[in-house]
This record gives C-alpha cells, structure tokens and sequence, in this order.
C-alpha cells in the first residue's frame, strides 16, 4: 500500500515552519554563520544511533542546529560570489518537485516533468535570442552546463573530423585546441579537464577582462598554419569580476572563420540578453554553437539549476545519451531529459525555472536583471564617493571591485566587512591586486540594503583607518 498522508502531515508542517522562522529572519540576522563546520560537526555526526526519531522531530533537531551554521545566502545583504535569492513561484515549485519525486529522466515516464522542462526551455531560447529548436538541458549548476556545451562540441568536433569517439575514445584521436580568454572562469579549465581535453591557449584580454579578438585571429592562424585542427572557442559572457561581457560580434566571426565550434559561458551574464537597453553587451552571442548559465544566479531560482543550450541537437545527444532496451522512449523526435544533461536520473530542476518565468514574464525578467544593474551602479557610485574607495571595474552589468589603497589595507577591510555581519562582501584578487568584490545577485536587494551595504563599507574602512 502507499504511505498515508498522515505519515507526513507532521514533518511536513514542521519543515514549513522552519521555512518560514528562517525567511523571515533574513531582514535582521547576521549575514555570515556564527559557526564553523568543525564547530558543528558533533552536532551531526557521532556513532549512527540504533533506534530512529520521528520525522517531526528530525526536522525540529536539523532546523535548530543548522541555524547558526547557515550563510543568509536568501538575504538582500548578501553580495557573495555570484550567488542569487530564490523566487516565490520558484521555491513554491521547488517544495512541489520534491513532494512528487519523480526520476525527470524519461519523457514516458514522466511526461509532466518533461513538458514542463520542454516549455521552459522553449521560453529561454525566445527570451535570450537563442536559435530557435536548439536543445536545452537542465545539470546541476553552471559548471556542469558548461561542460555540457564543451562535450557536444569536443563530440562534433571529433566526428566532423573522421573520428569515432563513441567507438575509439580519444587515444590516437586529433587533438582539440581550445582557446579562451585570459580572464575566463576556471570551470572552464575544469570542464576540459573533465573531458580530457588539457590546458587550453591563452588569448590576452583587455583592462576589464574581454577577449581581444585580433589576439584571437592571430592564434587562430597559428593554430590553422601548424595543422593544429579541430578548434574550439570559448568566449563570456559576464567577467566574475568587471561583469564585463567578450566582444561577441567580432569574436564569434572570427572563430567562425577558422571552422571553430563558439561556447560562451554566460553563468550569470547570459541573461543581460532579455534586457533591451543591454542589447550592446550581448549583440552577436546568438551566433554560438553552445551556451552555458546558471538559473539560481540571476533569474533566481533555487539550488541547483544550470542550464545547457546546444544548437546541434545530434551532438548533444551523442555525447549524453544512452539507449538501452530498459528504457522506455517516446518515437515523435523530442529529446529525453537525460540526453541534454549527464544524468541519467535526477529531479526535475527545470520545473522552478518554468515557474520563474511564468510568475515574471517577459517583462520581468528584464525588470529584475535591469533592477539588478541598477543597484550595483548605485552602489559603485555611493562607494566611490567616499574617501579612501576606489571602484576598478566599468559597472555595466553586476559585478563591482572595490580597493582600499595598498593590499594590506583591502584585505583588512574586506575582514572587518565579513567580521560585522550587516553584509557579505568576498574578497578576491583582481588584476595584480587585491580586492573587495560586490555581485548583485538577489531579487530582494533594494535601497535599505545599499545604505547597509554603504555603511558596512564605509565603518569597516573608518575602523581599519583607527
């Protein structure tokens, strides 16, 4: 028989108050957890206990002593990394996913998930400018979209080439020569790594991290005049730390002219692309092969949700799927799920992006990114205005990088910020100096919390001073 309602009814309830106690702290909590990791571990961990404890309970004893090790990530004072909030619709839909638990691998087998996901994916290709009837596949973060996006094209590659992967793996096989520029993010590294692929070359970018493209060319021809073939490009799209965006149009022509597959790492900045007053930023990046972004980052959604595009639907699906006769597949050309991604089975994440979208609209998805950019040049304007603060980043997009005079002093600074808790603020190392990062990343961040985030910098940097 199937578990009763009731079996959950309590654990449930509790979860949800738990939920709501932790949403609501976020105006007012600390931002950073009070403890540490090793702090925490008795609490957890320990001789696995013979006899069990009701659900209900479970849930009362996880909230309570997880509280003090959680990082208000959801909060609009938090300006960490590149680490968004959560949408209502989205966290709402999360709950449901998890409470219909189904294996979103197969159309057939789940055919709700499927559709839902299939429509998500139809509505980011027309909100982004994407080619239409590219497929899309939902992994678990950026880096995994992007690795995605590189094994259809090291597979396209290699099968435009006379190469049989599939049969032949890539022993013996030609090597595929990747370039990137010098301010990449290193899941690109990592996803090359992960395919076997090695270091790739290095192309110069400017002061604020863009590829240069005549660079570009020039490795190209070196490349093509050895005989060193195939060739792969990878541009981006938001610099982790300018926001900056590669010069698409010049650079994708420029690849495009060698015979390379174009990947662009758009984690948090393929987005800009639903904005029409940043159509600068973007204009030419339709003209990839494959696209990598992270739903959680920018539109919000919940962890995990990266989300691989791939204009070459045979080469997505040669290099994920699998077909075996347990599996049950539907005969009318559309994509199974887990033929878009790694996983064979997984939950279905593309369910909170579908609900995202339908609770924004065109309309707000380009408020919301807009609102985004708006507050981090607030913020980049407040900041400069005060003494001892100099902002080293264009502020088009996002991102904002902060210094405080010599190394030293930056680093103090950022410690202080961290140490106060009105405001997460990471620190980094930009250009050959240290620096404080801010990413605008959340929803939720308004006016009250720039004027915190002004505060914390501007009492951080007095104190260090004194």
């Amino acid at each position: 028989m199937s578990a009763p309602e009731e079996r959950y009814s309590e654990a449930l309830a509790a979860a949800s108050r738990h939920a709501h106690q932790w949403l609501e702290s976020q105006a007012t909590r600390r931002v950073g957890p009070r403890l540490t990791a090793a702090d925490l571990a008795a609490d957890f961990g320990g001789p696995l206990p013979a006899e069990g404890m009701p659900a209900a309970e479970v849930v009362d004893y996880l909230a309570a002593k997880a509280e003090p090790g959680l990082m208000a990530m959801p909060s609009g004072r938090f300006f960490g990394w590149v680490i968004g909030g959560t949408l209502p619709a989205a966290l709402a839909a999360d709950w449901l996913v998890s409470a219909w638990d189904q294996n979103a691998g197969l159309r057939f087998a789940t055919p709700a998930t499927a559709a839902i996901e299939e429509a998500a994916g139809a509505w980011l290709l027309d909100l982004l400018g994407l080619p239409a009837g590219s497929d899309v596949g939902f992994a678990t973060g950026a880096t995994m979209a992007n690795f995605t996006g590189l094994a259809a094209a090291r597979w396209r590659l290699m099968a435009d080439a006379g190469w049989d992967l599939d049969a032949d793996g890539l022993a013996g096989a030609p090597r595929i020569q990747c370039f990137v520029g010098q301010e990449r993010h290193d899941t690109i590294d990592l996803g090359l790594r992960y395919l076997g692929l090695g270091r790739p070359t290095v192309v110069p970018a400017d002061a604020q991290g863009r590829i240069d493209p005549a660079e570009l060319d020039c490795a190209l021809d070196r490349a093509s005049a050895a005989g060193r073939t195939p060739l792969l490009v990878c541009l981006q799209a938001g610099n982790l730390h300018s926001g900056a965006f590669d010069p698409f149009k010049e650079a994708v022509a420029v690849a495009k002219a060698h015979g390379a597959w174009v990947h662009v790492d758009g984690a948090f900045g393929l987005w800009a692309a639903a904005v029409p007053e940043l159509a600068g930023l973007t204009a030419g990046l339709a003209g990839a092969d494959s696209w990598g972004t992270d739903a959680h980052k920018t539109l919000n959604v919940p962890y995990d949700c990266g989300i691989a595009v791939v204009r070459d639907a045979q080469a997505l699906r040669s290099a994920m799927g699998v077909h075996t006769s347990y599996l049950i597949q539907d005969a009318d050309g559309a994509a199974d799920p887990f033929e878009t991604v790694p996983e064979l089975s997984r939950r279905a994440r593309g369910v909170p992006v579908w609900a995202a979208l339908k609770s924004l609209g065109r309309d707000g998805v380009a408020g919301q990114v807009r609102g985004l950019v708006q507050r981090a040049r607030q913020l980049a304007e407040e900041l400069a205005a005060l003494d001892g603060v100099e902002v080293l980043n264009d502020v088009d997009y996002t991102q904002v990088s902060l210094a405080f005079g010599d190394d030293a002093t930056t680093r103090a600074v950022t410690a202080r910020i961290i140490a106060d808790g009105r405001v997460w603020m990471s620190g980094s190392h930009w250009r050959n100096r240290d620096i404080l990062r801010i990413s605008v990343s959340n929803w939720s961040t308004d006016e009250n919390d720039v004027a915190v985030a002004v505060a914390a910098v501007r009492d951080a940097l007095e104190t260090v001073r004194s």
